[in-house]
């Protein structure tokens, strides 16, 4: 637990952008593959869907820049958080959820 909150969680190159509501939208391509891309291209479909954060999920997001520690982070959604029950652990998870879709990784 002490190891993980010095973790330094850094955003992958995906494009997003914060909406007048303050709230993280994060374009997430659908396929990466050249058969992917072709596969939409003949579908007509757009390669790229929006990921919509919710107010915690949007602070995290907004700190996960690779200089800020767990520890930090947990710190700051505590204060801006504060009737929220649990906050360390949904913390925790979220990151974990945001590593296995290779949205952030850790430093």
């Amino acid at each position: 637990m002490e190891e993980f909150l010095q973790y330094k969680p850094q955003r992958l190159g995906f494009e997003w952008t914060t909406g007048e509501d303050g709230l993280v939208q994060v374009m997430v391509p659908k396929f990466t593959s050249k058969v992917g891309k072709k596969f939409v291209k003949i579908m007509r479909r757009d390669n790229i869907f929006t990921a919509h954060f919710d107010k915690l999920g949007s602070s995290v997001w907004k700190q996960c820049d690779g200089t800020v520690t767990v520890k930090q982070i947990l710190d700051v959604v505590r204060m801006e958080f504060p009737d929220e029950k649990e906050i360390d652990q949904r913390l925790f998870l979220f990151l974990q959820q945001l590593r296995s879709l290779h949205y952030i990784t850790f430093y």
